[in-house]
């Protein structure tokens, strides 16, 4: 049985003193602007919280479990008001798409990652209910994107917090609004922390024919003296990366396109296990995001890893995904649902994790 309530957000509701504006059991949410004027919205629980941008792209913009920033480092102490994605880039999720994702080449018109990322969302809302996970409170909203003779879709993401779970779920639905085909490029950007001498487990067969590196480099990468041997090695043998030992040189960054397995109830598993035991970890299914992509990059300004940026396309620009075969086409009035779990592992959790993960690499 389920059950929900919902609470519409406007953007009077975000003033500079944070206030709390819905409780529910062991949840609340409150509201409050960033000294940048972006308002933000903290939903919390028992054991952690999210700070949300409800009006710019619904993005999470961090996540905290069990007293742990789960959130990339980067050089922005806050979100600012721009659309552009590098310059806001700092947040711990970012829907990407829908026209166009990844870096454009010189031929392309999309900007990098498309318009999602920083979209103003038109309208936005808190919810609370119980579901068949438990008792959560989550953040939703609309964003309509619309250009004559060309696009015409809804944007509806949702993310839950449950009580007492160091995990969150998040849901992107898109539907075509127009009466005609309406061609769709979607991946989620979700950027941990790198911890030195961390493992990296995840339910691939990692051989290079399953985990290939990229070679070709993005017009805002400049790579120094070394990378290309640096990929090379990578590509000969993509287990090196599986321990996040300080010497590995992703500066500016290492990029994989991964062939994901997906297990009995159709999730593909991606962790990050700390040398505690803890672990950071990300849920997705292939049957919706059929291309995985993995982003690592390690810099003195920026340290972030993308364990699984899931998508229905790899992130080449627009021009290249289309050659590829990769651009989906959403029927007239159709939806497209993807779905991820998000968060923290304990120890003995991250020990179930990593053998359930193996029995599904080994069967």
């Amino acid at each position: 049985m389920t059950s929900k309530a919902i609470a519409n957000l406007y953007p009077e509701c975000f003033a500079e003193k944070e206030r709390t504006f819905v409780t529910y059991g062991a949840l609340a949410a409150s509201t409050f602007r960033f000294p940048s004027g972006v308002c933000g919205l903290r939903l919390t629980s028992d054991v952690g919280e999210l700070v949300l941008l409800p009006f710019q792209g619904q993005q999470v913009w961090s996540a905290t479990f069990n007293g742990r920033n789960l959130t990339m480092k980067s050089m922005f102490t806050q979100p600012y008001p721009n659309r552009p994605f590098l310059e806001t880039f700092g947040g711990f999720l970012q829907h990407c798409g829908i026209t166009g994702v990844g870096g454009p080449s010189a031929q392309d018109t999309h900007p990098l990652h498309g318009e999602l990322p920083n979209a103003p969302y038109e309208t936005a809302y808190i919810v609370t209910g119980e579901d068949e996970k438990g008792t959560y409170i989550g953040m939703g909203g609309q964003y309509r994107h619309t250009v004559a003779f060309a696009h015409n879709y809804l944007a509806e993401p949702l993310v839950k917090l449950y009580a007492g779970s160091t995990l969150f779920n998040v849901t992107m639905t898109i539907t075509n609004l127009k009466n005609s085909g309406q061609e769709l490029l979607y991946l989620a950007h979700v950027n941990f922390k790198p911890v030195d001498n961390g493992r990296l487990v995840y339910s691939a067969i990692p051989t290079p024919e399953h985990v290939r590196v990229r070679a070709s480099i993005p017009s805002h990468i400049k790579p120094g003296p070394g990378y290309a041997e640096f990929l090379a090695e990578l590509r000969d043998n993509p287990a090196k990366h599986h321990v996040l030992t300080p010497d590995l040189a992703f500066d500016p960054e290492g990029v994989f396109f991964i062939d994901y397995l997906a297990d009995a109830d159709g999730w593909a598993h991606s962790l990050q296990i700390h040398p505690d035991g803890n672990a950071d970890v990300i849920r997705h299914r292939p049957s919706q995001l059929p291309k995985a992509t993995r982003w690592i990059s390690r810099t003195p300004d920026q340290d972030a890893i993308a364990l699984v940026e899931a998508g229905t396309c790899e992130p080449e620009g627009y021009l290249a995904e289309k050659a590829k075969g990769y651009v989906k086409v959403l029927p007239p009035g159709e939806t497209f649902v993807a779905e991820f779990e998000i968060g923290a592992l304990t120890a003995e959790e991250a020990r179930h994790a990593e053998k359930h993960v193996k029995a599904l690499i080994e069967s």
